[in-house]
């Protein structure tokens, strides 16, 4: 599997079956979540073995089922939207992998989570990581053009990362981000949320395009 196939065929998944990650595949995933710790300054974890933190009794959305792995989140407060990115690096290198996710959250523990947090940290999210009793379902996206606007005619390489960011996981599926071209600048911004979730989201979604797009082909506008 590609990476651009792992964010077509990609879906959250809550429940899971029994079967346990073999040596190799933590080996793998342990090596990426390395990679982007080292790159993002992060503190991402996994977590094995450790139900805990998904047996809240009143979930607010959605419920899950034989959740038992999953990646702790960490990293400081103005971190956020690089939680996104690199989260999401992970969950596609898990797609690859043969595993399915979740990114969680409001429907989890933080107190039954199990996870390291220096005092300059706190725990921003965790994705749910197992193997899924179906691949999931695909949700309905909205129109591109409904989230991205072009000066000119947009050019192959813009096309390509905005399908790739219209598959993106948002909180409640809400896609609350705009992505803007200016010649080969791209710039990305956050709309309103109703969950208050937006800059993680626009890190997932900016990981998403610059795949689709290629890095080599632009470069993002100063913030």
């Amino acid at each position: 599997m590609t990476i651009t196939e792992a964010i077509e065929t990609r879906h959250s998944v809550r429940q899971f079956t029994e079967q346990a990650m073999d040596e190799k595949t933590i080996a793998e995933l342990q090596k990426t979540i390395d990679e982007c710790n080292k790159e993002g300054h992060l503190h991402l974890q996994l977590c094995l073995n450790e139900p805990e933190a998904f047996q809240a009794s009143k979930p607010h959305y959605g419920s899950f089922v034989n959740c038992r792995n999953y990646i702790a989140v960490v990293a400081g407060p103005d971190q956020r939207e690089s939680c996104g990115y690199y989260g999401q690096k992970i969950v596609l290198a898990s797609q690859m992998l043969g595993l399915n996710t979740c990114w969680v959250v409001l429907t989890y523990k933080k107190g039954r989570a199990v996870y390291q947090c220096d005092p300059d940290e706190k725990l921003q999210a965790v994705i749910a990581l197992g193997y899924g009793i179906t691949q999931g379902t695909a949700h309905k996206s909205k129109e591109i053009d409904k989230l991205c606007t072009a000066k000119g005619e947009a050019p192959a390489w813009f096309q390509a990362g905005m399908k790739a960011a219209s598959l993106a996981p948002t909180a409640m599926n809400q896609q609350k981000f705009m992505i803007s071209l200016d010649g080969n600048t791209v710039s990305a911004k956050p709309l309103i949320s109703l969950v208050g979730n937006t800059d993680i989201d626009l890190g997932i979604v900016k990981c998403n395009f610059e795949i689709g797009a290629g890095k080599e082909n632009f470069h993002w506008a100063e913030r």
